[in-house]
């Protein structure tokens, strides 16, 4: 039965000029256990890929810990091969997790690259409560508040926190109800439902 290897993988190879990679079969006992569970073919289209540091495994537990019901699918450490003069290029680790029904890939590889605003992750929250909830989590132990619903978790990626009456209030056919909402986004750091309406 063919292993569930990551579609990223091929491309931080690549990226990394790491063309034969080794495993290391040590450290991958948990990896075989979730790839032995995963499917056959890729259950996504499209993945994101998200570039971090170091310690895949660490980054993957804190998604899991504030998403409820995530999982994780799939995790392994890699040895880059030594470079012709035998120096050597030490490892990498990916992970690949499903949260929200989105599969999210992480590539831990270095300092090479680092998260801007220019992609973010909408949460789509049912009500105040969640936002509120999100909120705090994502901003929590080294996150940071933004304005209009935007804030950044602890690595720095980006995410808008809006309830999804939200955007009825901004699309509304009554030019007062828009203007109120629009209005009033700019003021806010976390958005206040009741504050909008």
């Amino acid at each position: 039965m063919r292993k569930y290897i990551p579609i990223f993988f091929t491309a931080s190879l690549l990226v990394m000029g790491c063309g034969n990679s080794q495993q290391n079969s040590n450290e991958t006992g948990e990896a075989d256990k979730a790839s032995s569970q995963a499917s056959d073919s890729i259950a996504h289209k499209i993945t994101p890929c998200l570039w971090v540091e170091k310690d895949a495994k660490a980054v993957a537990d804190y998604y899991l810990s504030i998403f409820r019901n995530g999982k994780l699918k799939d995790y392994r450490k890699y040895k880059n091969p030594p470079q012709e003069n035998g120096q050597d290029q030490g490892s990498f680790e990916t992970a690949v997790i499903e949260v929200a029904g989105t599969e999210f890939s992480i590539l831990a590889a270095g300092p090479l690259f680092k998260f801007n605003e220019a992609i973010s992750f909408v949460i789509n929250c049912k009500d105040q409560a969640e936002v509120d909830y999100y909120w705090e989590a994502l901003t929590a132990n080294g996150g940071k508040e933004g304005s209009c619903g935007w804030c950044k978790d602890k690595y720095g990626l980006s995410w808008q926190v809006v309830p999804v009456e939200y955007f009825d209030l901004i699309n509304s056919n009554d030019p007062k109800v828009r203007d109120k909402a629009m209005k009033n986004t700019f003021k806010q750091t976390k958005l206040i439902l009741s504050e909008l309406k």
